[in-house]
């Protein structure tokens, strides 16, 4: 007779891959195994990880429309629900940009408030591990060291894709939704009577927003997602401050042990990067990488993205690659090196999601030819797409990054034996320190 798996404390979908992994490294790092699938698996996968106390799906949907949700989300989160998690979340960027047309957060906050049937979904974005803050409703996030409203963010002001104009998040989801979304500030939070005023928002509100600016606050909200979880499994929206929140609780009730120690996996001879992030924190790492001995190459992204003339740049990027790795060096093949505006003149999202995917084959045939045992993927959306391509059935943590939090070092499980056992980091646009790249090929981790 075949035990039952005990039904997990969290499912989540992320809304790319970057923040998949993301979610993924903190639970992990406090001790709560983990599994992120690349798509809904079989029952013989599944059956492979039933230790682990929570289930990830990776998604694309940050870089889809509101049709494409209807269509793929919604399974997915049927899906999510069906495992039996006390909560299920709906893992959005720190920096929640999103837009009516693309990635909007507020159709999928109408999806899983329909699947999951219950108002006062918890919005949570503020996570102070990754600088991310909000107070009064407005977010708040860092940059080269300094700390910026979201519509004044040097980056994300400008994204090419989905730019953030408004800080106030409440006003930002509205452009998305007509659900009716509330308020648990810094104020009520704090005073003592805040689980009469939450449990009465929640009776008004399909959604309530709550600020996180501290230890203190993320503290706060925690409790009050535990507490107000519906019996039947309950539905979140937010970054990984919903964990962070979530794990500062399960350790104050005990449902969580000490968090593991890591081995660090030490150096590698040499890695691959593919890039397709346009983001100025990702330019210096290239830049860093190459004046550390890297072999940079940049792709046309415009033959990237057109259906005939992809094979002969691929072939040729392909080439020039293979001839740096023979060498024993380490290579980046990029397509922008920071913002880049003719970017914004290829076609719609098809352009983007197969230069993800070309990105993909390309690393892909890179890791098979050389055996290289350790990569980089930079990119949120690329990550998303490039994963498709490179044969992966599901991720594990082998490392968390402390010094670059949200892009930990993972383990691919795959059915291809020379994908196997692959470390992998997928990069957010934004994540890392100049050296980031570099830091990966010589394990310098902690």
């Amino acid at each position: 007779m075949t035990l039952k798996a005990p039904a997990p404390l969290i499912t989540y979908y992320g809304d790319d891959l970057t923040g998949s992994t993301d979610a993924m490294e903190a639970l992990a790092g406090q001790g709560v195994d983990t599994v992120l699938f690349t798509a809904i698996p079989d029952d013989a996968l599944l059956a492979r990880f039933r230790h682990c106390r929570a289930i990830g799906l990776a998604g694309t949907s940050r870089s889809e429309s509101p049709a494409w949700m209807d269509q793929h989300l919604t399974p997915a989160l049927a899906w999510l629900r069906e495992r039996g998690a006390a909560v299920c979340h709906y893992k959005t960027c720190s920096t929640f940009d999103s837009a009516p047309e693309v990635g909007s957060i507020g159709r999928a906050l109408e999806i899983g408030h329909r699947i999951f049937g219950h108002d006062g979904v918890p919005i949570v974005v503020g996570a102070p591990q990754l600088r991310r803050y909000t107070a009064f409703g407005q977010l708040f996030a860092a940059a080269q060291g300094v700390v910026y409203r979201i519509d004044r963010h040097p980056i994300m002001s400008r994204h090419p894709v989905t730019p953030m104009h408004e800080a106030d998040l409440r006003r930002h989801l509205a452009s998305q939704t007509e659900l009716t979304i509330g308020l648990i500030d810094l104020v009520t939070l704090a005073e003592s009577g805040v689980d009469a005023r939450v449990d009465a928002a929640r009776l008004h509100h399909a959604a309530l927003l709550y600020d996180v600016l501290d230890s203190t606050s993320q503290a706060a909200v925690g409790r009050q997602l535990w507490r107000t979880r519906p019996a039947n499994g309950g539905f979140m929206v937010g970054s990984s401050g919903v964990e962070y929140a979530l794990l500062a609780e399960w350790r104050r009730l005990g449902l969580i042990e000490a968090p593991p120690t890591f081995s660090n996996p030490g150096p590698v001879e040499r890695i691959a990067v593919v890039s397709g992030s346009c983001s100025e924190t990702t330019a210096r790492q290239i830049r860093h990488a190459e004046a550390q001995g890297f072999h940079a190459l940049r792709l046309n992204v415009a033959k990237l993205a057109d259906e005939t003339q992809a094979p002969t740049e691929l072939a040729t990027a392909r080439e020039q690659a293979l001839a740096a790795l023979g060498l024993g060096r380490s290579v980046v093949l990029y397509t922008a090196l920071g913002p880049d505006a003719s970017l914004a003149t290829l076609p719609g999202n098809n352009s983007a999601h197969a230069i993800g995917r070309r990105l993909g084959e390309l690393l892909r045939d890179l890791v098979r030819a050389e055996r290289l045992t350790r990569v980089v993927v930079a990119g949120g959306d690329t990550s998303s797409h490039a994963i498709q391509e490179l044969g992966i059935q599901a991720l594990t943590t082998c490392l968390p990054l402390p010094q670059t939090p949200g892009s930990p070092l993972c383990v691919a499980h795959s059915t291809d034996t020379t994908l196997d056992g692959l470390q992998v980091a997928f990069k957010g646009g934004q994540v890392g320190d100049d050296a980031f790249f570099v830091r990966i090929r010589d394990a310098d981790l902690c």
